[in-house]
């Protein structure tokens, strides 16, 4: 296209000024005639924008191949055409090869220039490099959102006119291992004043195909914005062994107390939060509790036994909630023994909120703050349908929740709805929080 050979030079100067002067390309460097002449010639030609030998395409080869010049200058320390300045020839240009590269707006093919000494290794573009970095951050961004590796590779065919492979993106995605490594072993506040543990189902297979829990503790800071601790996978029986691994290692990564563990009726796990944090307190989920209780009742009784079950969480005072609890197994202890048996076994992890202000009841008596996050993960794991082997499912979760709240709208709103709780949890806790926000 005329427009666009005409403006390589100055286009191809711009690049190599900018990368000499160590700043970052930006589109305000560009000389807006100049854009809007490339744009006006395209349209004349009939160039279309996107797509394979768009417009776009071909800026992205003149500004690969410009900064790719500008690098080789920088290496050899002199430009086309200038001599030594020992008057000797040394190392000098020794013509282009050409490399076809995938970018974000589709394969390109470029001119990458060469040294006689062969010494020359290029940064922007390295050596056997075949994607830019934009492109790996693309398929990052569409297997977090839920896209199987067949779904991400049509789509990059479609939309870009880009041949990656299924096996392509499935290495890509496994550079995030390191990254979750790193992430899942990284040091952690001191104090936190809730932590909530939870877990989401997902599809192993591992000989058969089964149901595996992969377990998520989320915390709230001292600062009250949001941290997720880590990922483990179980393997649906957990037992005292188990959680004492999974909280010992939350505390050697720095963790010296934690004032209240939120959970949803997990077995033995309360004793191991006992033991690795003498004062936390442990405290159930009532939604989960109450919805628990209506898998044991008729569908035609649910509004009356959410009616009398209503005055026992929301009673004033442990001793209150008793009596209340007493009434609700007087009428209906017959007809669902089973229920009443689950409140009593939970009862002793239900009561601890009973004895906080309004302000901690009404965030800690539910697992909501979890719940957004886990139908983030339910989201990406059911495009699955199942994982070959535990850590291919703990990296699709990881990359998941490594999605969430991209803008930052998110974690403002969650600030706002924990300041007043925090506030209510210093006041409670005697001021450990405090202590906990000078010492992280």
């Amino acid at each position: 296209m005329a427009a666009v050979t005409d403006g390589s030079r100055t286009v191809k100067q711009n690049t190599r000024s900018t990368v000499e002067a160590g700043e970052e390309a930006v589109a305000p460097s560009l000389d807006r005639a100049l854009v809007a002449q490339l744009m006006a010639q395209a349209k004349a030609d009939g160039v279309n924008l996107t797509g394979e030998g768009g417009l776009l395409a071909q800026l992205t080869k003149l500004v690969l191949e410009g900064a790719l010049e500008g690098e080789l200058t920088d290496h050899l320390g002199r430009d086309s055409g200038e001599r030594a300045e020992d008057g000797r020839s040394g190392n000098y240009r020794n013509g282009h090869r050409s490399k076809t590269v995938t970018t974000e707006v589709g394969p390109v093919e470029i001119a990458v220039p060469r040294d006689r000494n062969g010494s020359f290794e290029p940064e922007l573009v390295k050596k056997r490099q075949r994607r830019l970095t934009g492109v790996d951050e693309m398929v990052l961004s569409l297997s977090a959102k839920g896209l199987t590796h067949g779904e991400i590779s049509a789509h990059l065919a479609e939309v870009y006119g880009a041949e990656v492979s299924k096996q392509t993106i499935s290495t890509i995605t496994d550079s995030v291992l390191e990254r979750m490594a790193e992430w899942q072993n990284r040091p952690l506040d001191r104090v936190y004043p809730v932590v909530f543990i939870d877990c989401v189902n997902v599809k192993i297979r591992d000989g058969q195909v089964a149901n595996r829990p992969v377990y998520m503790a989320l915390a709230v800071t001292a600062g009250g914005t949001r941290d997720i601790l880590g990922l483990w996978v179980g393997d649906g029986g957990e037992g005292t062994k188990y959680w004492q691994h999974v909280l010992t290692e939350i505390k050697n990564r720095g963790v010296a107390d934690v004032l209240m563990v939120v959970c949803d009726g997990l077995r033995e796990l309360p004793e191991s939060v006992t033991r690795v944090w003498p004062l936390a307190v442990v405290q159930t989920c009532v939604v989960h509790l109450l919805r628990n209780s209506f898998r044991y009742a008729g569908r035609q009784d649910w509004e009356k036994l959410a009616k009398d079950l209503r005055p026992v969480y929301t009673a004033p005072t442990e001793a209150a909630a008793a009596e209340r609890f007493g009434e609700f197994q007087e009428k209906w202890g017959k007809k669902y023994r089973a229920i009443v048996r689950l409140w009593e076994n939970a009862w002793a992890e239900f009561v601890p909120f009973l004895s906080f202000d309004a302000e901690i009841r009404k965030i800690i008596c539910t697992t909501n703050a979890i719940e957004s996050v886990n139908a983030r993960i339910r989201k990406a794991v059911r495009a699955r349908g199942h994982f070959p082997t535990d850590q291919a499912a703990l990296k699709c979760v990881y990359l998941a929740i490594m999605s969430l709240d991209p803008k930052g709208a998110g974690t403002k709103a969650w600030t706002r709805r924990w300041k007043p709780a925090l506030n209510a949890f210093d006041i409670a806790f005697d001021g450990q929080l405090t202590t906990g926000m000078t010492n992280n």
